[in-house]
């Protein structure tokens, strides 16, 4: 039973001391995700995916998180975060921090998993291992293929030092002329729109006189092997890789913009031309001189160089993932369709198989029976939200759909909502142009969208609108029925594979109201400040939240339990870390499953030690968020799609419903306490920062929620 602490007034929750640094916390969740591919109970061609995605994440997190730091240093910004750190020393730690891990991490691709890939038959070789046959068939398929498409760029009084493109990948080239012994510097664009690995035909699939399943070479091998025909007559002294990673957060002036489509359009090709450059990716093997030839090309510091063994972006080897061989691999998983939509009629979706269609029922009338609690990826995405939207496209009793696209994949949905407009519809769809890194696919559909007939709106300035809701009006017989889909993650079949995330579809009127209000909110100049039931950011979530919070407090004055389960991607704001704090010491019981970034310091003593942070790295990305208030056992769950960040609470549209259904309640209470007991894939946070990984007690069977998830959607 926990135990009421000091009174906060004993203590100054202010105090720098009792908050984790953000950037710090984000690398310490990307070491577990680089653990991933450390652990050697992970197939390997899994550990191959963590390792990309480690280096997938950082190239984001220098595109964006750095790339912050780095303008507030510049701009001299002074002011300390709640941690206690200016942006120097925050640059600074992240460097002391991050070069340990990108050496742990090269030395397991190179030294562990590339020998166990070859014993597997799966060869990256470099040039020089390479039989002459194959060597022959590569300096042909380079004269082909890659020679025509390569500019070399020199350096020199006449060439000034080329812009390097964000995210590119170069060979620095070290040349000299026979005739003048003059020593010159080029540089050579690595093709992104090549595959990076070059691969043989059948008969050159071999190592060793061994068929192999698959074999590649780099691609900025086959190309420095061949630089001869780029520089003819020209001497090749030396020659080395490079990579470059620049500052890629958009800055729209959104209330200056007259179009924000078009503000959004300018910068995106400012991005595409690059920011500043905030690293260096070199080879240790570089030479000096070219090792300043770059730095001083970009005007960079020793801070902003990181020298790596072996292989450059390594996120590249996600394209291993897709080798045909199902043994190296997680098991496949195919997403279930919910018991209760197994009976649509056979109208509704050709994709259901015909043995799981009856007769009469349409996802209407089976959403008016009960709410319908839908679980990516363990349930199908495809025969829940792209069913409920697809066909309330072609109803012809539908007479409105109203949605919100933050990011989407593939392109069902999107012609799903044209068609309901040359249906004769009213389709309204509010398409996110800031979601970052998808403002291209995003602008590309909007156009569509507006072609087609469909009123698109781009949010609210100064804010993004994170909410992922649907709202569909029908007529039904002398009535308008509202039905509704309120969720966790994006509209993106995609992701839906691979993102745990939940959704609530229903018809209840109070949520069809709430809905209405909030695209009146979005789409037009409505100043709707209160909801029946839902929680909007960023009017009323933030003290929606910290109110129910409070109440736990006050039942633990009364005597009696307080007890909170809060699941989310981060947990980065102060007011609601401190209002935690103070429910710790009053004695409520607090278990949070926070994935990513965590600025809470669990377990002090009088602070926070009736806190426990958990994190689950595993198979799926966990995204879903989820609150539980036990409310003197008058239970309150919700679920939406705001974290618990300043932005999400103060500067996003977001949306969180509450479950009213008891046997929905049920199943996320259930599915909470499950992923508390996760003893495979869950890391307990430690006061200092560290996570440890947890483990099964002594004769206890370990326990991954994830795949008890999978077993328990199965055979329900």
């Amino acid at each position: 039973m926990p135990r009421a602490k000091q009174t906060a007034s004993k203590f100054h929750l202010d105090d720098p001391q009792y908050y984790l640094n953000r950037e710090l916390s984000w690398l310490e969740f990307n070491r577990r995700v680089l653990h991933e591919a450390i652990d050697i109970r992970t197939p390997l061609l899994e550990r191959i995916k963590f390792t990309a995605i480690f280096s997938a994440n950082l190239d984001e997190f220098f595109m964006v998180r750095v790339a912050i730091l780095r303008e507030q240093v510049e701009a001299q910004v002074g002011t300390l975060t709640p941690d206690g750190r200016t942006p120097e020393q925050q640059l600074a730690e992240i460097s002391q921090q991050l070069r340990p891990m990108l050496v742990q991490q090269h030395q397991l691709f190179e030294q562990d998993l590339r020998p166990q890939l070859a014993k597997n038959s799966i060869h990256i070789l470099n040039y020089i291992d390479l039989s002459q046959d194959q060597q022959t068939y590569l300096h042909q398929y380079f004269e082909k293929r890659i020679f025509p498409v390569l500019t070399p760029l020199a350096v020199d009084p006449a060439h000034p030092f080329p812009q390097m493109s964000n995210l590119s990948l170069n060979l620095a080239v070290v040349i000299k002329d026979p005739d003048t012994g003059e020593q010159d510097f080029a540089r050579v664009k690595v093709p992104s729109n090549l595959s990076r690995f070059v691969t043989f035909p059948k008969e050159l699939q071999q190592y060793k006189g061994e068929s192999c399943l698959w074999l590649g070479v780099p691609l900025e091998q086959v190309i420095a092997h061949n630089l001869s025909l780029l520089f003819p007559g020209m001497e090749i002294q030396e020659y080395y890789p490079f990579r470059v990673t620049r500052d890629a957060d958009l800055d729209v002036q959104e209330y200056e913009a007259d179009d924000l489509l078009l503000a959004i359009e300018q910068e995106l090709r400012k991005r595409l031309r690059g920011g500043s450059v905030l690293r260096l990716q070199i080879p240790t093997s570089t030479s000096e001189f070219v090792r300043q030839k770059l730095m001083q090309g970009m005007s960079l510091t020793e801070l902003e160089v990181y020298e790596t063994e072996g292989l450059l972006g390594l996120k590249d080897l996600m394209a291993l993932t897709a080798i045909p061989c199902p043994s190296l691999k997680d098991s496949p998983w195919t997403p279930v369709i919910p018991a209760r939509l197994k009976g649509l009629a056979p109208q509704l979706d050709t994709r259901i198989d015909a043995d799981d269609r009856g007769d009469g029922l349409d996802i209407f009338s089976v959403i008016q029976q009960q709410d319908l609690l839908v679980h990516h990826p363990y349930e199908s995405f495809t025969a829940s939200v792209e069913t409920f939207i697809t066909h309330a496209a072609t109803d012809p009793d539908v007479l409105a759909i109203k949605m919100t696209l933050y990011r989407t994949s593939g392109d069902t949905l999107p012609k799903a909502l044209m068609q309901a407009a040359e249906n004769g519809k009213q389709v309204v769809v509010l398409v996110e142009l800031k979601a970052r890194f998808d403002e291209e696919n995003n602008i590309n559909w909007a156009r569509r969208l507006e072609d087609a007939g469909v009123h698109v709106v781009y949010g609210l300035v100064g804010f993004k609108t994170h909410t992922k809701v649907v709202l569909v009006v029908r007529q039904e017989a002398d009535q308008i029925r509202r039905y509704v889909h309120i969720g966790t993650g994006n509209y993106s079949p995609k992701t839906a594979k691979l993102y745990t995330d939940l959704g609530l579809l229903s018809c209840r009127e109070d949520l069809g109201a709430d809905l209405t209000d909030l695209f009146n909110y979005l789409t037009g100049f409505s100043k709707q400040r209160s909801y029946r039931k839902l929680l909007i950011s960023p009017m009323t979530m933030r003290d929606r939240i910290t109110a129910m919070i409070r109440r736990e407090i006050q039942h633990c004055q009364q005597g009696q339990p307080g007890r909170i389960i809060a699941k989310m991607n981060s947990l980065t704001d102060v007011e609601m870390i401190r209002t935690l704090y103070e429910a710790s010491q009053a004695g409520v019981q607090i278990d949070l499953i926070v994935r990513g970034m965590c600025c809470l310091r669990p377990g002090i003593s009088g602070i926070s030690e009736n806190i426990r942070v958990v994190s689950i790295v595993g198979r799926f990305l966990e995204h879903s968020r989820i609150f539980y208030f036990h409310n003197n056992e008058e239970t309150e769950l919700y679920l939406g799609s705001a974290d618990w960040m300043r932005r999400n609470l103060d500067r996003r549209v977001e949306a969180v419903t509450p479950i009213e259904d008891p046997a929905i309640k049920q199943t996320l209470t259930d599915t909470l306490h499950l992923l508390l007991s996760d003893t495979r894939q869950a890391w307990l946070l430690h006061a200092d920062g560290r996570y440890t990984q947890l483990r099964p007690q002594e004769n206890e069977a370990e326990c991954s929620a994830q795949q008890r998830l999978m077993e328990l959607t199965q055979h329900h």
